[in-house]
C-alpha cells in the first residue's frame, strides 16, 4: 500500500501540482483493477510555488480507472469557488502507467489541459504534459527522482526535475497513513511568462481589471501591457522547496485525505514589460487539500 500511496499522491499531484491540486490518491492493496471516486477541495493553486494574488481555490470531482496492468485513466474537473467567480475552471485527462516491486515503484503519465478561457491560475496557458517517477525505498526513507515536460501554448516547452525525500509511518491497525515529506524542483519559466502575459499587470483575462496582480506587485488597474519578458525564462534553476504532511484513513472501501503544506518559492522573477522593470516579490505560502475517495472492483 506505501506504494501505492506514493505513486499515486505524486503523479497525481504533480500533474496538478500540479498541481498540488488534487489530495493523495490511495488504492486498494489486493492486486484487482478497479475504479477510484474522488471528492477534493484545495483552498488555492499553486505551482512550483507561484500563484495568484487572487486565491482559485477548487472543489474536484474525478473519477478513474486503474487496471491490474499498471495502465489507469483518470478524469477531472476543477470547478473554481472563490467569492467572486464560480465556474468550471479547467478539465483534464490523466493516463499512464503505474509499477512497484519489493524496493523499486514508479510510473509515467501524460496529461491534457483544457483550461477556460477566463482563467487565471498559474497553470492556465499549460496544455499538456509528460512526466516520469521513479521511487526507491531505503526502508528507513523512500527516495523518489521526478522529470517532466510542460507543454505551453504559445511558448517553449518546460523542463521541470524534483527530487522528493520522504517516510510512511502507520498507526491505527495500518488503517492511518502520514509521510512527512521534503521536495524540492527545478526548472524553466516559459508557463509563468506567459501567464504574467495573460493574467498579470494589467492583463487579467477575467475582468478583474488587472488586480489580480500575483505575487510580483502591480501596476494601475486598466494599464494594458501588450508584452511580459521574464528575464530567467529560459534558465534552469531551482523554483521551489516543499515540506508536506500527506495523510489518509482507509476504512472499507473509503478513504479519506488531508495534505498541510508549506511552499518556499525559489528565484524570483525578473519582468520587462513595455515601460518598465519589476523583480519578483516571491512570499512562501501555506495551503491544503482535503478529500474523500470511494473505490469498488469488478473482478470476482
Amino acid at each position: 500500500m506505501k506504494r501505492c500511496f506514493l505513486i499515486g499522491s505524486i503523479l497525481m499531484l504533480v500533474v496538478m501540482d500540479a498541481f498540488s491540486q488534487k489530495t493523495e490518491k490511495g488504492q486498494p492493496n489486493n492486486g484487482d483493477s478497479y475504479f477510484l471516486m474522488d471528492l477534493s477541495y484545495m483552498n488555492d493553486a499553486i505551482f512550483m510555488g507561484r500563484r495568484d494574488s487572487i486565491a482559485a481555490p477548487y472543489l474536484l470531482p474525478s473519477i478513474g480507472y486503474y487496471d491490474k496492468s499498471g495502465l489507469f485513466l483518470d478524469a477531472t474537473v476543477s470547478y473554481l469557488t472563490s467569492s467572486e467567480e464560480q465556474r468550471v475552471d479547467l478539465f483534464y485527462l490523466t493516463g499512464g502507467y503505474l509499477f512497484n516491486s519489493e524496493r523499486w515503484s514508479g510510473g509515467v503519465t501524460g496529461t491534457a489541459y483544457f483550461y477556460n478561457d477566463a482563467s487565471y491560475n498559474v497553470q492556465s496557458e499549460v496544455v499538456a504534459d509528460l512526466t516520469g517517477l521513479v521511487s526507491y525505498d531505503f526502508k528507513l526513507a523512500e527516495i523518489s527522482l521526478y522529470a517532466s515536460s510542460y507543454f505551453n501554448k504559445s511558448s517553449s516547452p518546460d523542463i521541470f526535475l524534483g527530487a522528493i525525500l520522504d517516510r510512511t509511518f502507520y498507526a491505527m491497525d495500518k488503517h492511518l497513513l502520514f509521510a512527512p515529506r521534503f521536495s524540492v524542483f527545478a526548472g524553466s519559466q516559459y508557463f509563468y511568462e506567459e501567464y504574467y502575459t495573460t493574467s498579470r499587470l494589467g492583463n487579467r483575462k477575467s475582468g478583474n481589471g488587472g488586480q489580480g496582480s500575483g505575487q510580483g506587485g502591480s501596476t494601475d488597474p486598466g494599464t494594458e501591457v501588450t508584452t511580459v519578458q521574464i528575464s530567467e525564462a529560459s534558465e534552469f534553476n531551482v523554483l521551489n522547496m516543499e515540506l508536506s504532511l500527506p495523510m489518509q484513513y482507509h476504512f472499507d472501501q473509503f478513504i479519506l485525505s488531508f495534505t498541510p503544506s508549506w511552499a518556499f518559492p525559489q528565484t524570483s522573477a525578473t519582468l520587462t514589460t513595455d515601460d518598465a522593470v519589476y523583480e519578483e516579490d516571491l512570499k512562501n505560502v501555506f495551503y491544503w487539500s482535503v478529500g474523500i475517495s470511494y473505490w469498488f472492483t469488478l473482478d470476482k
